[in-house]
């Protein structure tokens, strides 16, 4: 079972909405963020040193501290606002054509800590750190986390009723993607939202492994220090926007190399022809059709790999990936690429750019060669973190991100 309840959301008045959302921390660079930030942006909030000329260590304590001084400042001026109770609100996304619907929650940490929140992926330390800093020194959650939970007919009639109002929200995004937010305010509702849950085994981290590892820190600090701790204290939770898993999609998560490991691109090409059908596709993009079939792009050309029977595991959760099958076959075994977090010869492109992001850093030089992948799929995902198994690096993308400041979550004293 996990454990989930309302809370008083601090965000934007209506008229502010669009202009506050922002992008997430982790999906643009400071430079980036600063050409993007209009006054009323969460990223003086979420990415403070872009505050500072020029721009700041983010890892400062002058950013650290200007971060808390932005959050006062925006509650000050009105463009962020606090409910005077408790909701659950929900959140709907739309991306070329398809919409998903979450529901934004506060999450207790221990169930983070004991498994019942789920994770695929390992995080870094300093990324944790950072993250931790942000969420002790606001005494908040600015950004929610992105979680899956298995799908449920209630919640969906629950959320189908809801969303046949007008939303509180509607806006689109620079990039074209759609934004939508409900407020339950109906307190029965709210109630049999936090009973269905309760019945629900387990949650999935989708986006946001630091982040969420924060939380639970901070979470976990908290309860150190308070000697009545009961568990249900504010701090124990931590904000989370849940989807069904059926309606989540993850996109292919690419790879490129900066060079063939002294080989030539024949000698490339006849090795892999040890463990693929290798066929020639010419100067059209070739997208991955099924799972263990991948596109390379080498030399203004693409190719098919098709990887051969019995060079993969289909009953081993993480032998059956992709970018297993990728990395044991080519990048470890042809290209002498054994550490993927720590190589500096290999970088990761996220599919929403295309293709042609592959084709363009191979053509301008920078890069020998890439390889696109068919994308994971949820079940896959869900089959790995039920195992108690850790995807390899840079496996998932989920696109589109969830807007950070649409809803937060404090729990300052």
């Amino acid at each position: 079972m996990v454990r989930i309840k309302p809370f008083c959301g601090i965000r934007p008045p209506k008229e502010y909405a669009a202009e506050v959302a922002s992008r997430p921390y982790d999906v643009l660079n400071s430079a980036e963020a600063q050409a993007e930030a209009t006054e009323r942006s969460l990223l003086h909030i979420i990415k403070p040193e872009i505050d500072f000329t020029p721009i700041a260590d983010e890892h400062s304590e002058e950013v650290y501290r200007k971060a808390v001084e932005n959050f006062a400042r925006w509650r000050r001026e009105g463009w962020l606002q606090q409910d005077p109770e408790e909701y659950y609100y929900v959140y709907a996304q739309t991306m070329e054509g398809r919409t998903q619907y979450g529901l934004a929650m506060c999450c207790h940490f221990e169930d983070y800590l004991s498994g019942a929140i789920k994770k695929h992926e390992l995080t870094r330390p300093d990324k944790e750190e950072d993250r931790m800093i942000h969420v002790r020194n606001q005494q908040a959650n600015i950004e929610p986390v992105f979680f899956a939970y298995p799908d449920n007919a209630e919640i969906d009639a629950i959320v189908a009723k809801v969303t046949a109002a007008e939303p509180e929200y509607d806006f689109t995004a620079a990039d074209g993607f759609g934004h939508k937010l409900w407020v339950i305010r109906d307190r029965k509702t709210n109630d049999r939202i936090t009973e269905i849950f309760a019945s629900i085994p387990a949650l999935y981290v989708a986006d946001g492994h630091h982040r969420t590892a924060a939380a639970a820190r901070v979470g976990a600090e908290c309860r150190a220090k308070n000697p009545n701790h009961t568990g249900n204290e504010e701090y124990c939770y931590f904000l989370a926007v849940t989807f069904p898993a059926s309606q989540l999609r993850i996109i292919d998560y690419n790879r490129l190399v900066k060079d063939l490991n002294g080989l030539t691109p024949a000698e490339l090409l006849a090795k892999l022809a040890e463990s693929f059908v290798v066929e020639e596709k010419g100067a059209e993009e070739y997208r991955p059709t099924a799972l263990h079939n991948f596109s390379m792009y080498l030399e203004g050309k693409w190719y098919s790999l098709t990887a051969k029977a019995g060079t993969y595991d289909d009953q081993n959760p993480i032998g059956v990936l992709d970018v297993t099958v990728l990395s044991n076959l080519v990048l470890d075994r042809i290209l002498g690429i054994a550490d993927l977090r720590t190589s500096k010869r290999i970088d990761f492109v996220g599919g929403i750019r295309g293709l042609g992001e592959l084709k363009r850093r191979v053509d301008s030089g920078e890069m020998k060669v890439a390889f696109a992948l068919y994308p994971v799929s949820m079940q896959q995902l869900i089959n790995i973190a039920d195992t108690g198994n850790i995807m390899p690096p840079k496996t998932t993308w989920f696109e589109p991100k969830l807007r950070s400041g649409v809803v937060i979550h404090s729990f300052a004293e």
